[in-house]
């Protein structure tokens, strides 16, 4: 198969939108990310999936720490902003959780500290031991086949 037709078919699966940040030498760097997901209950873990020529790979290993702020609805131009596709710098403030940066306003924010990296194909999936968990109530920012979208609450089936 065609790596366009590769990326079409995970572009069907729906996801929640991300931005993945880190501390870095007192810098704090970001990106959006799709591929995120649970991991563990006990302990409480999570995964990241971060391409071997994203900038923050290394940002991550350095410090050893990340957080992953799951975007509400009327964040699409946070992700714009950390996925690169906004031209016009703009300036974006970070909150602290557990004393890691973090997006105000993100449906969930959840702080960790790097508990393993396993390289895979072309990424590194990080494992991240949570320390921290905020959320809002507030609807997520959705992600499919290539698009922003929104949910829509459909009334429930006729018994």
């Amino acid at each position: 198969m065609e790596d366009r037709e590769f990326r079409r078919a995970m572009g069907k699966f729906a996801t929640g939108v991300t931005v993945i940040a880190t501390e870095s030498e007192g810098e704090i760097h970001g990106m959006t990310a799709n591929a995120f997901m649970s991991l563990s209950l006990e302990p409480k873990l999570v995964v990241i999936s971060i391409g071997e020529k994203a900038r923050i790979l290394n940002k991550i290993k350095q410090s050893r720490i990340f957080t992953v702020n799951i975007l509400a609805s009327e964040q699409q131009e946070l992700s714009m902003i950390f996925a690169g596709q906004l031209k016009e710098h703009r300036e974006v403030v970070f909150e602290r959780l557990d004393g890691k940066p973090v997006l105000p306003g993100a449906v969930v924010q959840i702080a960790c500290e790097l508990s393993g990296e396993h390289v895979e194909g072309d990424h590194t999936l990080f494992i991240g031991k949570v320390t921290g968990i905020k959320l809002e109530e507030s609807e997520p920012l959705i992600f499919y086949s290539g698009r922003y979208r929104s949910l829509i609450e459909e009334p429930p089936a006729a018994q």
